[in-house]
């Protein structure tokens, strides 16, 4: 979690209040959350009925028959909360399909992703790659280099990610004005079926209507009771990607994606870390074999040591020359297991969604969890198991797959649906990477969960495998530590899942995902054509050794 390739963070908001949320359910940024569930959703949606849901699609054609002129009795034809990654692609895209449309933002375009995600955490991910390379010596031996000690700047550093996430945040939002989109600045509040309000704190609001409303308020880190953040010494995501300071010991509470990048850019730089994990091994949300290995690699040579299985009920900060303090307790028994002093900690347990104040009592929505109910074309379902008429939610607002991309793409997929088109995202198509050194990608079912899924249906499933030491780019590039899997059904190709930990792993894992979109079958995949050599061959070697049943 939370992406650090986070999850698509839209703050445009009141203020956020999470007391009762339930860390488990956010583990790992949700990545499997509902991907082999749907929700009660899905039996609202079946009790109305395929016939109303064509009828509503052929009304919503005729309706835009006019090359998206709007209709007189609203403002607009759309008009999305919250202007993240999933807002801009939705905006982006409603344009595109003739819809006059409106974002609105209450704090800046971008939201946690450009801003406090993604995006700066890639630029210090992009250090502690350079910075790992420079201390490689038997890399560089290897390669008949000579380099003399490295070393980095911690302020140019922090600049550098600063100014790639202002360089893509103005990238945004200029993308949007070029097209026309209205940038409405200031709180977004429901006021009832089509209608919303928005304003500055201390000013005066504005009342706008729009025929569909989207809602893409995205998430905000999460914090269990017992933990005292201070934004200095006891820190989440959005303090650390200020990089203000690298300390000597830092305690990583979660070993899910933000916590895992995080230990690469910090023991780059010199940092120990020692990670703490509710559950019995480290990387719990990734296929198992997977990080079985990528422990070997990205965990035990490092300056990194792990307790599994206890929760930390109480981190209190430094203070007064004493150190931060961390009480551990079993998770099982609940009995006290250690305490730790440390330099810092990091709290990456995950994010919660950024739901609180929006107006939701106005149109008799209920939040589960904080996250607000919907069915797969991503409408929204009121307390009693309706669809509320005209209101979408995307991204981690609803907890479906909390990716920036997975929001962007269900943002998309709503404007289809506007635009009079029955579409519906497969998010088992929608690929996941963790940005360490070598990388880890994954798109679709765990091994574990491929074969629950096969005994519940009654097929069987197959296991294939390559090794990123049988390629020639990664062994020119001294670059052989990896692997790559597929996990598919031999008796008709289907492709169940990709998982692959290497070099560039987060690159080579869309050829997987978009074969799984588009239904491509693994007897398929074994013609298609790689250039040699390169990285994308470890793919071609992986589906060319499927072994299909004709």
């Amino acid at each position: 979690m939370h992406s650090i390739s986070f999850s698509t963070a839209i703050i445009a908001g009141p203020n956020h209040h999470m007391s009762d949320f339930s860390p488990p359910s956010l583990q790992f940024c949700g990545l499997r959350r509902a991907t082999l569930r749907f929700s009660r959703a899905s039996r609202s949606e079946t009790r109305r009925g395929s016939l109303s849901s064509k009828l509503h699609f052929k009304k919503l054609s005729a309706s835009l028959s006019h090359n998206g002129s709007t209709a007189k009795a609203f403002d607009y034809d759309l008009v999305i909360i919250g202007a993240g990654v999933g807002g801009h692609g939705a905006a982006l895209h409603a344009v595109e399909k003739g819809l006059k449309t409106a974002i609105i933002e209450g704090d800046v375009i971008g939201g946690t992703c450009v801003n406090r995600g993604c995006v700066p955490s890639k630029a210090l991910l992009a250090v502690s790659g350079r910075m790992r390379e420079l201390q490689n010596e038997h890399h560089l031996k290897a390669l008949g280099l000579q380099v003399s000690a490295a070393g980095y700047d911690r302020q140019g550093v922090a600049d550098h990610a600063n100014n790639l996430a202002l360089k893509i945040r103005n990238n945004l939002t200029n993308s949007m004005k070029a097209i026309g989109v209205d940038i409405l600045t200031g709180v977004g509040t429901i006021l009832g079926p089509q209608k919303v309000k928005y304003g500055k704190v201390g000013a005066s609001d504005n009342v706008i209507t729009a025929k569909n409303i989207i809602i893409a308020t995205g998430s905000v880190p999460f914090v269990p009771k017992g933990i005292e953040v201070d934004g200095k010494t006891v820190i989440t995501s959005d303090h650390a990607l200020k990089l203000e300071v690298v300390p000597d010991w830092v305690a990583i509470v979660g070993s899910g994606y933000i916590g895992l990048e995080f230990s690469d850019v910090y023991t780059a730089l010199g940092s120990e870390v020692t990670f703490i994990e509710a559950l019995d091994q480290l990387m719990p949300g990734f296929d198992p074999e997977i990080s079985k290995l990528a422990q070997r690699v990205l965990i035990n040579p490092r300056k990194i040591d792990y307790h599994t299985g206890v929760f930390a009920t109480k981190i209190t900060p430094a203070k007064n020359g004493k150190p931060v303090t961390i009480e551990l307790i079993d998770a099982k028994t609940k009995e006290p297991k250690d305490t730790l002093e440390v330099d810092a900690a990091l709290i990456a347990t995950g994010r919660a969604p950024f739901t609180e104040g929006l107006g939701l009592e106005n149109i008799n929505v209920a939040t589960e969890r904080g996250f607000i109910p919907v069915d797969e074309h991503m409408r929204v379902i009121n307390a009693e198991g309706n669809l509320v008429p005209h209101f979408y939610c995307i991204g981690d607002a609803n907890g479906k797959m909390m990716l920036a991309h997975a929001a962007s793409a269900q943002g998309i997929s709503v404007v289809e649906q506007v635009s009079g088109k029955d579409h519906v995202l497969n998010h088992l198509s929608i690929p996941a990477a963790c940005f360490t050194h070598p990388e880890i990608s994954m798109v679709g079912l765990t091994e574990p969960q491929a074969k629950e899924k096969a005994e519940k249906q009654g097929f069987e499933i197959s296991i294939a495998k390559t090794s990123f030491r049988a390629n020639t780019k990664a062994l020119a590039e001294n670059e052989g530590e990896g692997l790559a899997k597929l996990i598919y059904r031999p008796d008709n190709g289907e492709i169940l899942g990709v998982h692959i930990f290497g070099m560039h792993a987060a690159d080579l894992i869309h050829e997987a995902s978009n074969a799984i979109a588009l239904g491509t079958r693994v007897q398929d995949m074994k013609y298609a054509v790689h250039a040699h050599p390169t990285l994308s061959e470890v793919l071609d070697e992986l589906f060319k050794s499927a072994k299909h049943k004709t």
